[in-house]
């Protein structure tokens, strides 16, 4: 004879297939969790997405590629000084990158250390002396030059304004700490640099260099 229903007033006895149907439904459910878990690796790209944008990791990433560039392209001080004062427009698209207002220009030079204020001194150079050219030594460096030397780095690479201003600080960070850490300013005054750096010319006489490499004789 069959089993009651409820109707009868008493319950039906559970199939012996419920267990069954139970275990390949929570195999079902674990295999779709696992197909839709994604396996993130510390230190990945993937990882650094999900941890947001970091300026101090994307200077530390980017500077090296900035230096090369700029010690690849530098031009001479005295002739792009030269180039600069017979034509700023036409020397700007030779030697250097468009950003902004004005190109930023890849430079190297060796000159002596004159005054300076807050990090930032006076270079005198041969052949240039109706230039200024005056060189941050931090421990503050400001301005975006490095981040736009290349042309490469652009705001469409980045979620809002803040990211992309954030993103120059980073660089410039990770060339002080790289370039300018063990820097002696207190006894700059007089002596011979070799700097190879960037600048952005909004004047043909009046440079204001972040360096990529500086070594004082």
């Amino acid at each position: 004879m069959g089993y009651q229903s409820e109707a009868s007033g008493h319950l039906a006895r559970p199939s012996k297939r419920t267990p069954i149907i139970m275990g390949a439904l929570c195999l079902a459910v674990l295999g779709a969790i696992a197909l839709d878990t994604t396996v993130v690796r510390i230190g990945s790209e993937q990882d650094a997405r999900q941890q947001g944008f970091s300026p101090e990791r994307f200077g530390a990433e980017k500077f090296p590629e900035i230096r090369s560039y700029v010690v690849e392209h530098a031009v001479d001080a005295k002739t792009l000084f030269d180039a600069a004062t017979a034509d700023k427009k036409a020397a700007g698209e030779k030697y250097g990158v468009v950003a902004g207002i004005a190109p930023v220009m890849p430079v190297k030079f060796s000159g002596v250390v004159g005054e300076g204020k807050s990090g930032t001194f006076y270079v005198a150079i041969d052949g240039m002396q109706d230039a200024k050219v005056r060189v941050q030594t931090g421990p503050a460096v400001n301005g975006t030059d490095l981040r736009d030397a290349t042309g490469t780095i652009a705001f469409g690479d980045f979620t809002n304004q803040i990211e992309y201003q954030n993103a120059g600080a980073g660089i410039n960070n990770a060339m002080k700490a790289d370039v300018l850490a063990n820097l002696d300013r207190d006894t700059l005054t007089g002596k011979t640099v070799e700097v190879t750096g960037v600048f952005t010319m909004m004047s043909a006489k009046n440079w204001l260099v972040t360096p990529v490499e500086l070594s004082v004789k």
